[in-house]
């Protein structure tokens, strides 16, 4: 096994997944706060109030209504609230992540923990004052935060209000945002993200076929501010500390071609090219690829790009390429096969692939082979920052969870790591997804559990939430200890 000596190790979660306390504090509102819980056959849905006063519940994915508000209603469980209570017990699970031996923790910071509006000119201080008990229980343990601006929680009322990342006013509201966590927190944290899994804008236009080319063109034009928004980042944290590295953060899935089909490897390839190469152009080269004009043409879509931006986006690109990483796809330009159904996936099934319980391949050769393929075209180095296994653990009357499943699981991906990185990839990093059992994002579930770290917590909000070391949990631990040597299963 090659891995570099100073690799660093360990997990992560986001923080409303985690935290909780939504409404404390001085917290503001999210979509995460009206969104309710759901399971593999049922999508979640956002509870709004119509002007009229009528409570609706529309289904995720799907646009509110005109002038409707995000609504919390009494008698309806909506799993973000208290989370796994993160926010009370972060000392209890940074000692656990210590126990571990974990050398770095992905976090993301609420933005309306910080600007419960996003519009105020000063911060909240007591939501900047957790983070930095936060910050400064991992420096106790030296733990490395690599800390995610923005994790799919835009403050509510910069949506309703503002119209969301369509809006270009929101850019400096995000500026301001950056600027005050980036000044607050230097000497604390060294590694930023801005966006996280920003290409999934341009992957749910594949998902949902039938999408409106108006509301399609509104996803690019939403996508290319949140670019502006990050290279804007990039150049402030420069400016305020030498030692800030900022990447980006893209949502990996391999597509591959179903067959050998000429049609289909070119679908493969396109595929690609919109869902990986596109963001990550923008963010590593600091240019829309040559590829950009043909997708906006076939959208009909017509940026609102200043000269400005031109000179923004070269100017504030990433220093390092981070990625989620779970399962592969098959594309195929036939209509007639079967589909695979988990992670929003629009591809085919693989033949050749297992299936985990809600639906993902698991297939740790397509992460050494997007490792290879990312790595060639942009030579810089790589973070895998998700990855795991999604399954319903099950709890013993001794407190022990026996989760073989996810030591095979996660055996087979360091595996295809160390094989990338004797290819020459420069890898950097591997932080695990949910390494403490946290609330689904796609789902809304408890069950579907990812960690190493059992949080006694059912999927309608029941339970103590102690934690409970699972087996993956030991074996983990001797993973680090031996820097990626000793993967043998306990």
């Amino acid at each position: 096994m090659m891995f570099p000596k100073n690799f660093y190790w360990g997990g992560a979660t986001a923080a409303n997944q985690c935290e909780g306390a939504w409404n404390v504090n001085g917290k503001g509102m999210t979509d995460s706060d009206i969104t309710t819980a759901g399971s593999f056959d049922t999508l979640r849905a956002k509870t709004y109030q119509l002007e009229n006063g009528d409570v609706i519940e529309v289904p995720m994915f799907q646009s509110k209504p005109e002038n409707a508000k995000g609504y919390v209603k009494s008698d309806r469980y909506y799993p973000s609230h208290n989370a796994v209570d993160f926010y009370n017990r972060y000392k209890e699970d940074i000692a656990l992540f210590a126990e571990m031996g974990f050398t770095m923790y992905r976090m993301s910071i609420a933005w309306s923990r910080i600007f419960p509006k996003g519009i105020e000119e000063e911060p909240n201080k007591e939501g900047l004052e957790f983070y930095r008990n936060v910050f400064l229980e991992l420096k106790k343990y030296n733990i490395e935060p690599l800390v995610t601006l923005w994790h799919f929680d835009t403050p509510i009322y910069l949506e309703e209000e503002l119209g969301g990342w369509s809006n270009r006013e929101v850019i400096k509201h995000f500026d301001r945002y950056a600027k005050t966590v980036f000044e607050e927190y230097k000497g604390l944290v060294k590694y930023w993200l801005t966006f996280n899994e920003i290409n999934n804008q341009l992957m749910f236009v594949e998902f949902a076929k039938d999408m409106p080319k108006e509301i399609i063109s509104k996803r690019f034009q939403e996508l290319h501010n949140q670019f502006v928004a990050s290279s804007h980042a990039v150049k402030l944290a420069h400016e305020i500390s030498e030692d800030y590295k900022v990447g980006c953060m893209i949502n990996g899935i391999t597509p591959y071609p179903l067959t050998p089909n000429p049609d289909d490897v070119l679908a493969a390839q396109k595929s690609f090219q919109r869902n990986i190469y596109y963001c990550g152009d923008v963010q590593v080269r600091g240019h829309y690829p040559a590829f950009a004009q043909r997708l906006w043409d076939q959208f009909g879509v017509e940026l609102d790009f200043t000269e400005q931006d031109t000179i923004d986006l070269k100017e504030g690109t990433v220093e390092y390429f981070s990625f989620s990483y779970y399962m592969t796809m098959c594309v195929t330009a036939k209509e007639d096969v079967e589909k695979a159904s988990g992670n929003f996936s629009f591809g085919a099934v693989n033949p050749h692939l297992e299936y985990s319980e809600w639906g993902w391949a698991i297939d740790p050769t397509g992460l050494r082979y997007f490792l290879n393929e990312v790595y060639g075209r942009y030579e810089v180095p790589l973070m895998v920052v998700e990855n795991g296994l999604g399954q319903d653990d099950v709890l013993e009357e001794d407190g022990s969870v026996h989760d073989e499943y996810r030591i095979d699981y996660f055996r087979e991906h360091i595996k295809a790591m160390d094989e990338a990185i004797q290819d020459g990839v420069d890898l950097i990093a591997y932080t695990s997804w949910g390494c403490i059992d946290i609330i689904s994002a796609g789902t809304g579930e408890m069950k579907k559990r990812y960690g190493f770290i059992y949080v006694d917590l059912d999927n309608e909000g029941n339970g103590t939430m102690d934690r409970y070391r699972k087996d993956s949990f030991y074996w983990y631990k001797k993973v680090i200890e031996s820097n990626g040597q000793d993967l043998d299963s306990l």
